[in-house]
């Protein structure tokens, strides 16, 4: 039993699966939602900013793996307009990394990825992408160069180096959010 085990394993490494390829950087989790993830993430509307935009984050650990659920009402009114999930970074990701990498579902709209890092000083700034999502489980890829600065005083593209905290987003227009996320990492 153990013989045809190892040769399994054995092939699957030689054929660099899960692996990274050369010149790529391996994919980093740096959130799975197993270990006491309420501790990590905080949820908050535009009510900081006179918004009135309502929602929740939830822990699940429903479907097989846990995951968070954000669900809510986005509103333009009152010069507003968002609902988030955000995750501090406990270290920028190493060298070589190029992209933020989520697995994520919902209600096939469009949700956005924000990052702050060094450059993103006043609590309105931030580097957005676009995603959508459906109701299956989908790994999304968003490349760093994908992200675009929310104001004109900031670098184009975020550095790296000195990135602080991943956002999740329901953002910018009038809609019911649910989006649920499964895990967070790096490429």
């Amino acid at each position: 039993m153990r013989r045809p085990l190892s040769l399994v394993l054995l092939l699957l490494l030689g054929l660099g699966l899960g692996a990274a390829r050369p010149g790529e950087a391996a994919d980093i989790v740096i959130e799975d939602f197993t270990m006491h993830p309420e501790t990590r993430w905080r949820f908050f509307t535009d009510a900081v900013m006179g918004g009135v935009s309502t929602g929740r984050l939830e822990m699940v650990t429903g479907d097989g793996a846990p995951h968070a659920r954000m669900t809510g009402r986005v509103s333009t009114e009152n010069n507003g307009g968002f609902i988030q999930m955000r995750l501090d970074l406990a270290a920028p990701p190493p060298a070589g990394t190029t992209g933020l990498r989520l697995i994520v579902r919902g209600n096939g709209q469009r949700y956005f990825a924000h990052l702050r890092n060094g450059a993103t000083l006043m609590p309105w700034q931030y580097y957005q992408a676009p995603f959508e999502v459906t109701p299956d489980w989908a790994e999304i890829r968003l490349p760093f160069t994908a992200f675009r600065a929310s104001g004109r005083l900031m670098p184009g593209t975020p550095a790296v180096k000195s990135l602080r905290s991943v956002g999740v987003v329901a953002y910018g227009r009038a809609h019911e959010a649910e989006i649920e996320v499964r895990e967070v990492g790096f490429y």
